[in-house]
Parts: structure tokens; C-alpha cells; sequence
């Protein structure tokens, strides 16, 4: 196997002090530390010299939707079109103008953010989508992924009226007048919109991921634990098993995929279960993990289910997408069978009902070590962080979620419950494994932006917060959310996330020290190469 001597840089292992050299044999890290001994193993290696360069172990972005993040990348990209209604139409219009739609493609877009828009203080409508197009189907996600907007055309293809129920955990938008408004949030989405979109096949599906890997790659991530069945319906999960399966076969897989199970009833479940996929069941690229449970929707949707109203929006505390008995069940079958779970909660009632089903799930089938955790973890109340960690739950962590939150969070949920929600410190204090990631394409997948929410507990830009600056992280400590945390967030702490002997050779290098960088430009520091097994799969 062919080695390769890293020397003369900053290499943070995953302790301090910092190192000068890195080897690797193969797809492993043998040896860390100082260049003399390093050197020891140059007859018949590769030397490169670091000249200086930060290296750390890649990043491991413990939550978020690759294949949706794949797919995005052919769509409109609203998030980059969202300072006013006005802007996102013209665009739109422009998009539409530059990709002709036919044959009953659908317009598709993501990442409006309706408390963006300078203009009007509203979701997009129906309305607004049809002075883009009223032959065209459209379809307009909001960034959180929880909601979006239709327009006249796709309506008429659904065949949704004014007098279709809202679906379980889902609610179907109307206007003043009782009319279709063209918003569709959660379930709804699924039931009456995604399910009229066509699937792209396997060859599609390749595309999707590989496009993904790429951007991922760019910004140092080599491990996603992704939530890819929930991205289309309409793809059948063993098509996307068998595109990652083809992919690693074909080396062409640049990213190393925990694929985070989600499925809505326990047929289906157990139907998976059954044909062998289950949690560890896998190779290093490819690997089943944990049954995925969304358990509400998002705070900006006013979607995540609270104990009490909205307080910008008193009609309303949200909804969960389950009722107790499902989430009892299916989550007590993953538990029985071995099966790792991780639950989406946002909202403080949603985290109620997760943490009820899990102690029911333990007290039928104690499991010393189940990894089992909440994913998200935003809203919530003191005694319900203590539960957590008296079960030893992991959190999900997203600390680039402050960017937007802080602006919005008070005014949201009122101060009684912001100033107890966002507790990701105290947790890791109280014992609790805590990870970090995006939720990409909720937000992009750019780790390093990410971390530097986590350190100063501001927006990016400065201009708001800090919001409960006790909680921040040190620099060592957000680093290690993005590596070793997030590790342990799939049982792979002793395999990866450190660069010691022994540990997979995944590793970025980075342009500066973020021990020597400004805690408010962590952002800016430049990912100048990323190593996948030790082979170089990005280079700036």
C-alpha cells in the first residue's frame, strides 16, 4: 500500500497540542506527529509539505439530505433571489425564460424565505407564481423544506379544491375567502403535491448524488448522515440503495453515507427491517443507520408543534406529523430490533411526545448503548434537557441555524421559552453527545459558517445577538462537534473523525489556523484540499 508523508504544517488530531506532520498508508493515518519521525517514513512515500496549512480531520455533517441537495442544484435557487417577492418572481420568470419546461416538467425551486422579503410581509401565493407561468406546473419549497407554494397550474394537475381535507400532520392553504392560496406545508406536501411529480430513475438519481459529493467535497465534508427517502416518495428506497451501491462500486463515490432511514408506518418499516437493512449493515461508503422519524415542521413555517400559541401568531402552536401511538410504535419496533432512531423535533410539545415514546421504548427494551437522539433539539424546556441526558440521547445539533433564528426566535416563541431552547452547551455540559451539521439544502452544507454560529453565537454578518453567549462553544469544542461528535452520532468514533493511527485518512486542509483565526471570520477561512481515504478528492 502506498504512503504518503504530510510535513512541516498545523495538524490538529483531535488534541492538543497541535502536531507538524501526518502519514497515511493506504485509506489510513499511521502515524502523527512531529516532521523528524515523520520523515522516518519518506523511502518509497509520497512528501507533500503542508507549508504551514491547518489539517484536522474532515468534516461530518451529521445531519441533512444529500439527494435533495443533489436535486436542488438543477433547480431555482431562491435562496440566492430572496430580498423581496419582486426579486424571486423576476428571477423565476428569467429561470423559466433560460430552462423551457415541456411535456409536463414541472418548474421546480427552493429556499424562499418569506422574512426576507423587503416588499411584503407574506408567503408567496398561487397568485404570484402564475404571473411567472399559468402552463407550466410550479412548485416553490421554502428554505426549511416544511412548506411551498404552487401555482394555478399545478393544482389543476393535483386536483386539489377548495374542500380537500388537510391530511394528517399536514394542512392544505387557503385565502380569506376560503380559496386554495397554493401553500401546502408538511404531509400535505407529499400527499398532493411531491406524489404528482415524476421520479427520476436510477441513472438520474446517480447524477443527483454525485453532484452533491462534489459540493461537499468543497466545503471538506467526506461523511454525510443523510435523510434521503424522504426527499421524493416516489422513489422506492431500495433505488436509492442500489445508486449509492453502484456508485461506491464504480468509485465514484466521494462521500461516506449513514444513510438516516426515514419511513411514516410501521409496514413499511418493518418491510426494510426484514430485507436486512438495518443499523451498521453497510461498508465504510455506504452504511444503513437509524430508523428517521419527522416528528413537526419548522419555527420559520410556524410549523414545529408547541405547548403554547405562537406568540406572533396566536392562532396557532403547530402540529406534530404523528400522533402518540405511532411514534409509540414504530419507535419501540426500531428499538426492540436493535435498530438506532433519530427524531426530528423542533418544537418543545413535539420533544414532549419523542421523549414519552422513547421511555416507553426503553422500559419494554433497555439498550445500554442505542445512539438513539433527537434531531434538531431547538425549543425546549430545562426538564426536558434533563431527560435527555438521563436517557443518553444524542442531539443533532445545527449551530448555523442561529444565523437565522436569533433575528426571529424571541418574537416567535415568546421569552419564557427562547431563553431555555438553543441549550446545545448545557447539554454537552449535562453529558450528552452533541453533533453538528446543516440540514442541507435547509442551509448549505458550509461547515466552516456553521461552526463560527456555534463560537459566537451571532448572526454571521454580526448584526444580531449574541443569544445566550453562556452557550457558545470554543473552538475545540465546535471542531470536534464536526468531527469525533459527529462520529459518535453512527457508532464510528474509533474509526474515524480523529487523525491518529488507525483512523481513516479523512482529512481537509484548511488556509488558516481556526485556534489563531477572529472567532467572526471562521467563515472566511478557505478549504484549500480534502482527502478521502487519503486520496485527494478536492483541490482549490
Amino acid at each position: 500500500m502506498s504512503k504518503k508523508v504530510f510535513y512541516n504544517g498545523s495538524v490538529y488530531t483531535g488534541t492538543l497540542p497541535l502536531v507538524t506532520a501526518l502519514v497515511t498508508e493506504g485509506d489510513h493515518v499511521v502515524f502523527a506527529g512531529n516532521d523528524l519521525e515523520a520523515l522516518s517514513y519518506a523511502e518509497d512515500s509520497d512528501c507533500i509539505d503542508l507549508k504551514g496549512k491547518f489539517v484536522m480531520a474532515s468534516f461530518n455533517d451529521s445531519h441533512m439530505h444529500l439527494l435533495a441537495y443533489g436535486a436542488a442544484a438543477r433547480a431555482a435557487k431562491l435562496n440566492e433571489h430572496t430580498t423581496s417577492l419582486k426579486e424571486m418572481l423576476d428571477y423565476l420568470k428569467a429561470f423559466e425564460k433560460e430552462h423551457p419546461h415541456t411535456n409536463g416538467a414541472w418548474l421546480k425551486g427552493r429556499g424562499w424565505n418569506q422574512d426576507y422579503f423587503t416588499d411584503v410581509d407574506r408567503m408567496p401565493t398561487r397568485k404570484d407564481l402564475d404571473t411567472v407561468s399559468t402552463s407550466v406546473p410550479m412548485c416553490m419549497v421554502r428554505t426549511c423544506g416544511h412548506i411551498l407554494c404552487v401555482n394555478s397550474k399545478a393544482l389543476e394537475i393535483m386536483g386539489v379544491t377548495d374542500d380537500t381535507p388537510d391530511p394528517e400532520g399536514g394542512a392544505i392553504g387557503h385565502d380569506e375567502n376560503g380559496h386554495l392560496n397554493g401553500i401546502f406545508s408538511d404531509n400535505a406536501m407529499d400527499v398532493y403535491v411531491y406524489s404528482k411529480i415524476a421520479a427520476p430513475d436510477k441513472d438520474e438519481v446517480k447524477e443527483m448524488i454525485k453532484a452533491a459529493c462534489r459540493e461537499l467535497n468543497r466545503y471538506g465534508v467526506t461523511s454525510s448522515q443523510t435523510d434521503d427517502y424522504s426527499y421524493l416518495r416516489a422513489i422506492d428506497w431500495r433505488t436509492i440503495n442500489e445508486a449509492y451501491k453502484e456508485l461506491e462500486e464504480e468509485g465514484q463515490l466521494t462521500v461516506r453515507v449513514y444513510e438516516q432511514s426515514n419511513f411514516t408506518t410501521l409496514d413499511s418499516l418493518k418491510e426494510y427491517y426484514e430485507s436486512g437493512c438495518t443499523t451498521g449493515v453497510g461498508s465504510d461508503l455506504f452504511k444503513f443507520g437509524p430508523l428517521k422519524m419527522l416528528g413537526d415542521g419548522a419555527l420559520g413555517a410556524r410549523t414545529a408543534y408547541l405547548s403554547c400559541p405562537y406568540a406572533d401568531d396566536p392562532s396557532t402552536c403547530g402540529y406534530p406529523l404523528f400522533d402518540q401511538e405511532t411514534f409509540d410504535t414504530m419507535i419501540g419496533y426500531a428499538n426492540e430490533h436493535g435498530m438506532q432512531v433519530a427524531v426530528h423535533a423542533i418544537g418543545d410539545a413535539c420533544l414532549d411526545m419523542v421523549l414519552k415514546a422513547y421511555e416507553k421504548a426503553f422500559a419494554a427494551h433497555p439498550r445500554k448503548d442505542h445512539r438513539c437522539g433527537i434531531v434538531h433539539c431547538q425549543v425546549s424546556r430545562p426538564e426536558q434537557l434533563k431527560k435527555i441526558a438521563d436517557m443518553g440521547l444524542h442531539v443533532y445539533m445545527q449551530s448555523i441555524f442561529l444565523n437565522y433564528d436569533i433575528r426571529m426566535i424571541h418574537e416567535r416563541v415568546g421569552n419564557k421559552l427562547a431563553d431555555s431552547s438553543y441549550r446545545w452547551k448545557t447539554l454537552e455540559k449535562m453529558g450528552v453527545s452533541v453533533s453538528n451539521g446543516t440540514d442541507c439544502p435547509v442551509e448549505l452544507p458550509d461547515a466552516l459558517a456553521c461552526m463560527q454560529c456555534g463560537v459566537t453565537r451571532t448572526t454571521l454578518d454580526g448584526s444580531a445577538g449574541p443569544y445566550l453567549a453562556d452557550e457558545a462553544f470554543t473552538v475545540q469544542e465546535i471542531l470536534d462537534s464536526y468531527t469525533i461528535k459527529s462520529a459518535e452520532a453512527s457508532f464510528e468514533e474509533n474509526v474515524k473523525g480523529r487523525l491518529a493511527p488507525g483512523y481513516m485518512a479523512d482529512f481537509v486542509i484548511l488556509g488558516q489556523n481556526p485556534f489563531e483565526t477572529s472567532p467572526e471570520h471562521i467563515k472566511d477561512i478557505p478549504v484549500e484540499a480534502t482527502y478521502l481515504g487519503a486520496k485527494l478528492v478536492y483541490q482549490k
